[in-house]
């Protein structure tokens, strides 16, 4: 646990330039903190990120030198292997070594509400924020930071005691993790994902099931009760759980979905809401878990009934990009693994019309559980980046497949053989390393080549 009177006149020492180390920089040196951003990239490829560096923070670039063995404890940015030398060297002279997240948390006064999960997570944090922003107004405030895009050390810090700090959390980030304690917690599903990065799918599970880890009775955890790894995480949670269900309605759920309407049970009254406007049942299930959520940290029914109307969806997420020549083109940049596609596809692919662009960095998971639902709804696959022999490879035969290397290459295929009423759905099932900066940068790269289509 990461608690800064005990590091009091130690100089912190922050592991990687990206957005959450720069943030976690300067704030610890904004705290009193004598700090080393060390990095092993050059000075020239993270001008841009060092731009928005306090200048009391010292910078070494092109990698770390002896001087980080003089720190009295560390900061890892997440996704940094744990076999990676500095790390290993750093726990041989056993010099603590924390998270950006905890280490922002243990500047807070909000209350904690963290949401995990493979997929859904985005959607279901900026919701939960809009909700806890709606329950707190006009007092207190909903600050909605992690990996939703937002480091934690830039917004958590300054949580004030009546804020709620609505935070989405990786594997990675909860990995990283010696303490953890939200007041609201949930893991809305678990299929395989990151295992290059876990090395097994038990440690990947693990990695989640530290969100609830340090709750206790006074806190409450959410679960998806159709998710057979999520039941069995449930047993093992301390805090309150409360269950969400798509399947199947009332019993010992505190959340349900009849008549195309989600049911909430707050004590022994349910009460039902029009789910937000947003395609797919997977939106569902976010909504489920991001209202039981908020309804655990005080917020109201008429605030969820408010919110749900006016919620439209989050960029990257079965996005609207536009219509060329009567395709409609959806940006679905945000889904990174084979699952996220599968949900996509299962959303959208009423019908045998969707072009589906797929393809980046590989992640090692098989993508032959799309093999279904590409011979029901798929007229072609469009391969793009590093993984296209790998995907064409494993799921030849399924759907004429057009090898296209870049997303510009894709976009004009399909639009020489698409006809009007088809989907061109990039949801590419891969991180976005290869090509792009992040899946950010990939998607709005997508959105400006349909519109200059």
């Amino acid at each position: 646990m990461f608690t800064p009177e005990d590091f009091k006149g130690k100089r912190a020492l922050v592991i990687g330039a990206g957005k959450s180390g720069v943030a976690c920089a300067n704030l610890l040196a904004g705290r009193g903190f004598d700090v080393l951003l060390t990095e092993k990239k050059s000075a020239a490829e993270i001008k841009d990120k060092l731009a928005g560096l306090e200048r009391r923070v010292k910078v070494e670039t092109g990698g770390h030198s002896r001087s980080a063995f003089g720190c009295g404890f560390a900061v890892k940015s997440p996704g940094l292997p744990h076999a990676n030398p500095l790390i290993a060297a750093l726990n041989k002279r056993k010099i603590p070594i924390f998270s950006e997240v905890e280490t922002a948390l243990a500047f807070s006064a909000g209350k904690l509400l963290a949401v995990t999960g493979t997929n859904g997570k985005t959607t279901t944090t900026v919701l939960l924020g809009e909700l806890m922003k709606a329950a707190l107004r006009p007092r207190g405030r909903a600050l909605v930071c992690g990996n939703v895009g937002v480091p934690a050390a830039a917004v958590a810090a300054g949580a004030r005691a009546g804020d709620a700090v609505v935070m989405e959390l990786s594997s990675y980030q909860l990995e990283d993790s010696t303490f953890i304690k939200p007041a609201v917690a949930c893991v809305l599903n678990i299929t395989p994902d990151h295992l290059d990065h876990h090395g097994s799918m038990a440690a990947y599970v693990a990695a989640k099931a530290r969100v609830f880890e340090h709750q206790d009775k006074s806190s409450a955890c959410v679960f998806n009760y159709e998710d057979p790894a999520v039941r069995r995480l449930a047993k093992k949670c301390p805090s309150r759980t409360l269950f969400f269900s798509s399947k199947r309605a009332g019993g010992k759920l505190a959340a349900w979905v009849s008549g195309g309407k989600l049911f909430f049970k707050t004590g022994r009254a349910a009460f039902s809401v029009e789910p937000p406007p947003l395609p797919g049942a997977h939106n569902l299930e976010n909504a489920m878990c991001a209202g039981l959520m908020a309804l655990a940290a005080g917020a109201g029914r008429s605030g969820l009934k408010k919110v749900f109307a006016a919620f439209k969806g989050v960029e990257h997420r079965i996005e609207p990009a536009g219509k060329v020549r009567g395709v409609s083109f959806v940006n679905d940049s945000k889904a990174t693994n084979v699952d996220s596609t599968l949900v996509a596809l299962k959303a959208l692919g009423q019908k045998k019309n969707v072009w589906l662009i797929l393809g980046g960095l590989d992640k090692g998971n098989p993508y032959a559980p799309l093999l279904p639902l590409i011979r029901q709804s798929v007229r072609g696959v469009l391969t793009i980046g590093a993984a296209a022999p790998k995907i064409e490879l494993e799921l030849a035969g399924a759907a004429p497949i057009i090898t296209s290397l870049t997303l510009e290459n894709a976009c004009r295929n399909i639009l020489d053989l698409a006809s009007p009423g088809d989907i061109a759905l990039f949801s590419p099932a891969c991180a976005s390393f290869d090509q792009f900066k992040d899946f950010e940068d990939r998607g709005r790269k997508f959105k400006t080549l349909v519109g200059k289509l």
